[in-house]
């Protein structure tokens, strides 16, 4: 190969190196949600957006790539001076965004050092206004005033602050100390207040408990009475009656003893002697008694003995009195209290029915559980209440 062809080749490889060269910087491939800003002979010439771009070979210059998607960055911790003069450190976090790729570029130097800057500024001015306790509870109000602050000083950059965030603030550690005092004081508090509120409570249900159980006890007690009383009542109704009947059934055995003891009188026909002699023999029974200490026989005893033979008999021929029976048949006159009908009541053994209907509703509400109190608007002393309702049981 000779030296002109050789200088031949030479140039054809620079020119197709030159082509290759100026293609490759006359084409641009732009990623999705960024943009290029573009210049042309070092001023502005647009803004790409996504996708394949040309440009003009050594003449146009991508000057930088924004992304277009929401940012998010974090700040140092910030030390701000409160209204009460304690210094505290805040941790910021800001989400912006490009609006206008151009403005953020060409409207100040460094964006992102404008946007802590201004973070800085004003949150110094939105703290320094509040008081240390009114900086710890009050971050919402924080956000609102650092978004609304930002938004205005960069929205000339083509910037909005979508939202600004307090991730943190930390008050001096003597604060710190303090503040853990006062809340472990407040703890304290509420527990003590608790205590006492479970306390209190617990008395009085212990009251409520022990004002149920007297009353209780008071009802029971007054049931018993009741029923002690209605069983004495009966006790002593039967006993009465019983008594009665026994009563009548002695003088009824009494006067038929007199019957038969006057009829074999009667049938036998005793002369006065053995009247007088069965007298004598009655003499010293009379004398039998505790109180007798000394009888003495009457110096008029015969006429007395003679005025007994003439009632009891009349003289005979001989002048002897002699028993005369009475025009009477021997056969008692009935009574009308010998009517086993009109008393036959006397010897029933069985259980009054109004006696046993108070004894069984004295039961009954003995066995029966006693509403409360609050329930039944009475007190102890008012009495069980009737099977009726509302009124106490007499």
């Amino acid at each position: 190969m000779s030296g002109g062809e050789t200088i031949v080749l030479l140039v054809v490889g620079l020119i197709v190196l030159f082509v290759i060269i100026t293609v490759v910087k006359s084409v641009m491939i732009v990623p999705q949600a960024s943009v290029a800003i573009v210049e042309r002979l070092g001023r502005y010439k647009g803004t790409k957006e996504a996708g394949l771009a040309f440009l003009v070979p050594f003449v146009d210059k991508v000057r930088q790539r924004v992304d277009m998607r929401e940012q998010v960055v974090t700040f140092p911790p910030q030390s701000v001076i409160t209204q009460d003069n304690l210094t505290v450190h805040v941790d910021t976090v800001v989400y912006y965004k490009v609006i206008e790729p151009r403005d953020a570029l060409y409207g100040v130097a460094n964006f992102i050092d404008g946007v802590q800057n201004v973070t800085t500024t004003t949150l110094r001015n939105v703290v320094g206004g509040l008081s240390l306790e009114q900086t710890l509870t009050s971050r919402e109000q924080i956000n609102t005033a650092l978004r609304g602050e930002l938004d205005d000083a960069t929205g000339r950059w083509g910037i909005r602050i979508n939202r600004v965030e307090i991730k943190a603030i930390d008050p001096p550690a003597s604060i710190q100390d303090s503040m853990e005092r006062q809340m472990k004081a407040d703890r304290e508090k509420r527990a003590m207040i608790l205590t006492a509120e479970g306390q209190r409570e617990s008395a009085i249900r212990t009251a409520e408990g022990q004002k149920q159980s007297q009353i209780l006890s008071a009802e029971g007690a007054k049931q018993a009475a009741i029923l002690s009383a209605e069983a004495e009542r009966q006790s002593r109704i039967l006993r009465a009656q019983g008594d009665r009947a026994a009563r009548y059934l002695q003088a009824q055995g009494q006067a038929k003893a007199i019957e038969k003891v006057f009829a074999a009188i009667k049938s036998g026909r005793p002369t006065p002697e053995l009247l007088a002699y069965q007298y004598l023999q009655t003499l010293p029974q009379m004398a039998q008694g505790d109180a007798n200490k000394v009888w003495i026989v009457p110096s008029d005893f015969g006429k007395a003995l003679e005025g007994f033979t003439r009632m009891l008999g009349a003289p005979g021929e001989d002048g002897v009195f002699r028993f005369e029976p009475s025009q009477d048949d021997g056969v008692p006159a009935s009574r009308p209290e010998d009517d086993d009908e009109a008393v036959a009541g006397w010897f029933d053994t069985a259980t009054d029915p109004e006696i046993a209907k108070v004894v069984a509703q004295a039961e009954a509400e003995a066995r029966n559980p006693l509403p409360p109190l609050a329930d039944t608007g009475r007190h102890a002393a008012d009495g069980p209440l009737a099977p009726g309702g509302d009124q106490p049981a007499s």
